[in-house]
């Protein structure tokens, strides 16, 4: 058995070598199809685990209240009150630290250079919550806080963008026409994580930051808040910090039993899962789209074993006359469509490696790797594609009339 299996494969690759340019032609929709979907699906993985990284590099065990619309459709902000609220350990017990954030763009000067700056306000706890390190300088501490200093610490961005020729601790800024006094730059972080470059930041106490540079207030007059981050003390009392957050706030509120929440609450678990649904839907589309390619390619194979076997007549004739057996010629069809699809993925193969390397290397912050699961998924659907794919010409080699066949010019 095994020397007919060789034999058949001999005789498929003498076919392909005698007729080069039309093997060629027919491998080049099985190449593409498999080098696509090798490629896309690397992709999808590669953004699934961009994703994960930069989402995760907010920080660990968060919890994050946003505002929400009330039953009359109006947005209902988050204020210092809740940040107070939560972070009452009587009624937060497994909030480890609790953070207002507001964010916002203004006009930036600095030794007359102009840009538009992404303001964030936060408190002394932010380099703690986010896990980030102050490269030069200090970050601001509680007495900046609750002194209303004008003081900034800036990212890395900022610093090329204003300041590219001159140490920035020290030097002044004006943040909407204000000044501010550079205290600190922060270091680099990798990447882009959400809501844009993190190192394109200028970072102000957060009470400085609503009243010197926002000046909003909602119809209580208190001053509302982009969003609340809360960590929990580990990661397993994640959920039930977010279960006594959502208790507390209901309370002062004073939401009534049968209301819908006037705010959002949303876990890093959460947040993350419907991220990863999201892009692996985007890796099921794009293999849907790379076999389509496939598709292309398996008919080619068809096509081109059918017009060999009406070129080959003779040749099955002559075959069964001798002896041959009709699972005989089947094999050596399908084998011959077989090895079609199996170089032509082969070569696929090589391609996409070559590809993600390519993608990897034009996009730095998307890792892009071929993985051996990848690669045994796209042979396993090529050899499968030229079995399909041949299985009707081999059949119909087989059910030849030896006799006609012998006839046939």
């Amino acid at each position: 058995m095994f020397t007919s299996g060789f034999e058949n494969v001999r005789v498929a690759m003498i076919g392909l070598t005698s007729n080069k340019l039309r093997a060629a032609l027919t491998m080049l929709g099985i190449t593409i199809g498999v080098s696509a979907v090798i490629v896309l699906v690397s992709l999808g993985q590669g953004v699934d685990t961009f994703v994960r990284d930069q989402f995760l590099g907010l920080g660990t065990n968060l919890v994050i209240v946003f505002p929400a619309d009330n039953e009359r459709g109006e947005v209902v902000p988050v204020t210092l009150a809740d940040v107070r609220t939560l972070s009452d350990p009587s009624r937060v017990p497994d909030a480890a630290y609790v953070m207002p954030q507001l964010n916002f763009t203004r006009p930036v000067s600095a030794n007359g250079r102009e840009a538009r700056g992404r303001i964030r306000g936060v408190t002394e706890i932010f380099p703690l919550i986010r896990a980030r390190e102050v490269a030069a300088g200090r970050f601001f501490d509680r007495q900046d806080v609750e002194g209303l200093a004008r003081v900034a610490v800036i990212g890395l961005t900022v610093v090329d963008r204003l300041f590219p020729d001159t140490y920035p601790v020290g030097q002044d800024i004006r943040i909407n026409g204000i000044t501010f006094r550079v205290i600190g730059v922060m270091a680099e972080v990798g990447g882009t994580a959400f809501g844009g470059d993190e190192n394109d930041l200028i970072f102000v106490p957060v009470s400085t930051a609503q009243t010197r540079l926002s000046g909003q207030r909602d119809l209580t007059g208190d001053r509302p808040l982009t969003n609340i981050l809360v960590q929990a003390r580990t990661g397993e009392t994640v959920d039930l910090a977010a279960r006594q957050i959502r208790e507390a706030l209901r309370e002062e509120r004073n939401i009534a039993f049968r209301d819908e929440d006037t705010f959002q609450i949303f876990t890093q678990t959460d947040l993350l899962s419907s991220l990863t649904q999201i892009t692996g839907l985007l890796t099921i589309f794009l293999a849907i789209i790379a076999g389509i390619s496939l598709l292309v390619g398996g008919i080619g194979i068809m096509n081109i074993m059918l017009v060999t076997v009406t070129e080959r007549t003779r040749e099955i004739g002559l075959r069964k006359a001798v002896g041959a057996q009709k699972r005989d010629i089947v094999m050596q069809f399908l084998t011959e469509a077989t090895v079609l699809s199996l170089v032509g993925g082969g070569i696929g193969v090589t391609l996409s490696v070559l590809g993600a390397l390519g993608i990897s290397a034009l996009v730095p912050t998307l890792a892009i790797s071929v993985e051996l699961s990848t690669v045994l998924l796209a042979t396993a659907i090529s050899f499968a594609v030229g079995v399909f794919f041949g299985i009707y010409p081999a059949n119909r080699a087989a059910a030849l009339d030896p006799i006609d066949a012998l006839r046939y010019e």
